[in-house]
């Protein structure tokens, strides 16, 4: 049975690899993703299915409908998630977001994330976010350019 840390990095593989079909297999059915709320697909999704649906309706409010765009090859998806710590069900991983704009600039922000893992499936998620404010400002200066 793979470690809990094991369940936490498989999830950052399939997300990296935009392999929706293994991060839903990793998801426990009651997941809960938790977000800075000023980030445009911020705030607190739960549950596998609504998160689903939440993609196939509204990809624009999801963290792969904002980051997808500005991650147009494997160097922008690469995290380098890397384990800093574990206690029981808990994992926490600092990693990378990468971005690239369509005016070609290059964007790289820091973050730590707390995760659960419970029953061997991926069923937490928070994540604190070293500067949304300039995740922001990125974001919008990539929404100027392609405006243009």
């Amino acid at each position: 049975m793979p470690s809990n840390a094991d369940v936490v990095l498989a999830a950052f593989r399939a997300v990296e690899e935009r392999d929706r079909e293994a991060l839903f297999e990793l998801y426990h059915d009651d997941v809960e993703l938790h977000d800075a709320p000023s980030l445009p697909y911020g705030g607190s999704s739960r549950g596998k299915a609504a998160m689903r649906e939440q993609l196939e309706a509204a990809p624009e409010t999801t963290w792969l409908g904002t980051w997808g765009p500005v991650q147009p090859t494997e160097a922008e998806r690469r995290m380098d998630p890397r384990v800093v710590a574990t206690d029981g069900e808990e994992v926490t991983v600092v990693y990378t977001t990468r971005a690239l704009s369509p005016d070609g600039e290059r964007f790289a922000s820091p973050v730590l994330g707390l995760y659960e893992v419970r029953d061997g499936k991926f069923a937490r998620a928070q994540m604190f976010h070293y500067d949304t404010a300039a995740i922001l400002a990125f974001l919008e200066r990539g929404r100027q350019a392609t405006a243009a």
